[in-house]
């Protein structure tokens, strides 16, 4: 029997992890992918899976984290976003890392090369035809205006918006290893590290204090007057923004100076710390972790080059600033990801009011399922809400809200969104009980492996 092919618009994490799994069940696909013919503000190549900011999975924990349990429950499924990033991982301490640009071109190539995926190069400027049938947009926070104008006149609805700031990248070779030094904290091992995986700039009390001053009366980005009231993802601050709500928050947040002790000076505690990870395999580059901003680039190059250790650094990128948007996915989509108003469409990814990487590309996976079963006259059901992956579906599906007031926002995986386990019994094997972040982590582990049992008969 001849298959109609799944079309999928958008070549990102989602858009490319939904054309895998849909080509994996022996569906065919149509990949439409803009770049590089329309570029956006912020993608830099025309490959597939490209990360724009970051190039962290963040932890790969998981029995200790949501988003590790993550990465865990998509390598069970066959995920190829999860199976590049470990075939290019980089040091990282606890976290999973990729070398940026081996990570795009492997996600590439293996789409291009593909029997049963077809790529197609050219803006999709509205709402594809009905008679294309079985679709997924998986555009992302960047999508095109002539696409979104289309999806908020067929859907009525207002669609939300955010500001996502990226952080700088500088050469390694330019960074003062006389004050800097490498240790990840409290020497952690991750996947392809060895405890020593970040560079570590410390500051002293005067130093830091200056910093700050510096940041709050550093040069901005000004924005246009369609961007001025969007608000922040507040898990993706810009450091000025961090900086101004307290002279101690950064020292609490990416400056924290726990964990960590500088070999120039042992008996001397830093009073904060910036850390940089490494950005691609050769090693020659590295992202300042956490130092997102909408700083001016004169601003940032004079306020960067006054932390120790970067008094001479070269800068292979600049933070900046873009404007992400998503849907009101709770009111526009039903349980099987489809539109309500044209349920021939499925969305995929971060427009859907997901935050990270993984999480985009998990909703990829799911909705992949989904569109590859539809195509095949059967039903693919939704993954468990005990299991991350079916927490993320919850979520964006309205199974988080609470009364009429309650306003959609976009979400990294956390096990807040995962059902409780009622009547735990927090005593360890010897009959001791379990107390404080001991008791926290055993609550966790728990739910972690709830969930790995749980996926395997969605798997």
């Amino acid at each position: 029997m001849s298959i109609k092919p799944v079309h999928i618009i958008g070549a990102g994490l989602a858009g490319s992890e939904a054309a895998w799994q849909v080509a994996e069940a022996g569906v065919p696909v149509v990949l439409h992918e803009m770049r590089p013919k329309r570029m956006t503000d912020a993608h830099q190549s025309g490959g597939f899976a490209e990360l724009v900011c970051s190039n962290s999975f963040r932890s790969d924990d998981k029995f200790g984290n949501a988003v590790g349990l993550l990465h865990e429950e998509m390598r069970l499924n066959n995920s190829l976003i999860m199976g590049m990033g470990d075939m290019v991982k980089l040091p990282a301490g606890g976290a999973l890392a990729v070398d940026r640009d081996g990570f795009s071109e492997a996600v590439t190539t293996i789409l291009s090369q593909h029997p049963m995926i077809r790529i197609e190069y050219g803006e999709i400027k509205g709402l594809p035809p009905q008679d294309w049938g079985n679709t997924i947009i998986a555009t992302g926070p960047l999508t095109a205006p002539s696409l979104a104008k289309d999806i908020l006149k067929t859907t009525g609805e207002d669609s939300l918006a955010f500001f996502d700031a990226i952080a700088p990248i500088v050469y390694k070779d330019s960074i003062d290893f006389d004050k800097a030094w490498f240790q990840s904290r409290y020497d952690k091992k991750g996947p392809g590290g060895d405890g020593a995986d970040y560079i570590n700039c410390p500051m002293d009390k005067a130093q830091y204090e200056a910093f700050i001053h510096a940041l709050l009366e550093a040069e901005k980005t000004e924005f246009k007057d369609f961007e001025k009231d969007t608000p922040y993802f507040e898990s993706c601050l810009p450091i000025e923004v961090m900086a101004s709500r307290g002279p101690e928050t950064l020292r609490f947040g990416p400056m924290k100076p726990v964990g960590l002790t500088n070999p120039h000076q042992p008996d001397i505690k830093a009073y904060a710390i910036v850390q940089l990870r490494q950005d691609n395999a050769l090693g020659t580059l590295y992202n300042m972790v956490g130092f997102q901003t909408k700083m001016k680039y004169g601003s940032q190059t004079e306020i960067f080059k006054t932390i120790p250790g970067l008094e001479k650094a070269v800068f292979a990128r600049l933070g900046g600033i873009h404007r992400n948007t998503f849907i009101n996915s709770p009111k526009l989509l039903n349980n099987q990801l489809q539109l309500n108003q044209r349920p021939d469409i499925r969305f995929a990814g971060q427009i859907m009011g997901v935050e990270g990487y993984v999480e985009s590309a998990a909703l990829g996976l799911v909705t992949g399922r989904m569109a590859a079963a539809q195509a095949k006259g059967k039903a693919c059901p939704t993954p468990p809400v005990t299991t991350a992956l079916g927490a993320l579906v919850e979520h964006v599906t309205g199974g988080f809200m609470d009364g009429p007031k309650a306003k959609f926002q976009p979400m990294n995986v956390n096990f807040g969104l995962f059902p409780p386990i009622e009547h735990i019994v927090y005593k360890d094997a010897d009959g001791n009980r379990i107390k404080g972040k001991n008791k926290t982590r055993y609550r966790k582990r728990l739910m972690a492996e709830r969930a790995l049992r749980d996926i395997q008969e969605w798997v």
